[in-house]
């Protein structure tokens, strides 16, 4: 399934203007980043499968003749010998039809990213940014001055990394004017407008610590990366 796309050309632009207008004024190298998701959460779809699995197992031990008698009725009543092997059969039967059919519901993404706990996927966002950073802003410039603007859609949350030469100036809290402002627009459905604003507040606070140098190295020609 392919990711729904989020931004027009005209957003492309739009963002990739905002940005060029910031490293005019800092020495600082700004990416952005729009993702339709951080991590494919297969890990928490089979949990929750295997949770569903162990609750029906559960059930069977608590209530066995309620799912006998279920059994006997689809049979139209016919005598059925219960023997260790029929009850592990009916067992493995119900487990492996809970398992399956939770699985499969979770491909439904509302209802998947729903069943993700918080914490997960504020962890699996900031992983992700980190090693998006890594990849399309670390070391780029010749002070160590790049700047991650990471958006991640299903999970509604967003990152914004620096360099580590941003980072020994620029507390983590400072960021925080910009990411309000960018989630702001982005749950009004106005993405390019939000990352346009997140840019010109990211190049506000760096440009006073690192104006722009002769000697920057800019090398991103795309200013807005969508993965």
């Amino acid at each position: 399934m392919s990711a729904p796309t989020y931004l027009t050309q005209e957003d492309h632009a739009r963002i990739s203007d905002a940005v060029a207008r910031a490293e005019l004024q800092s020495a600082g190298e700004i990416v952005t980043i729009l993702a339709d998701r951080s991590d494919g959460y297969t890990d928490i779809q089979l949990a929750w499968s295997a949770a569903a699995s162990l609750l029906v197992l559960g059930a069977l031990v608590i209530a066995p003749d309620f799912y006998m008698g279920l059994y006997d009725q689809f049979f139209a009543g016919w005598g059925h010998e219960w023997t260790p092997r029929a009850i592990l059969s009916l067992a493995a039967g119900l487990v492996a039809l809970k398992f399956g059919a939770v699985f499969l519901l979770q491909f439904w993404q509302p209802l998947k990213f729903w069943l993700i706990p918080p914490p997960v996927k504020t962890a699996r966002v900031h992983d992700r940014a980190i090693r998006a950073f890594k990849i399309g802003a670390e070391r780029r410039t010749v002070g160590r001055t790049g700047v991650l603007i990471y958006l991640s859609m299903r999970e509604h949350r967003a990152e914004i990394v620096a360099d580590e030469a941003i980072a020994t100036k620029v507390e983590p809290e400072v960021w925080g004017d910009a990411m309000a402002a960018m989630l702001g627009h982005v749950r009004e459905g106005r993405i390019a407008e939000g990352m346009s604003v997140a840019v010109e507040k990211v190049g506000a606070i760096i440009a006073p610590h690192f104006p722009r140098a002769d000697d920057d190295v800019n090398e991103l020609p795309d200013r807005l990366i969508e993965v």
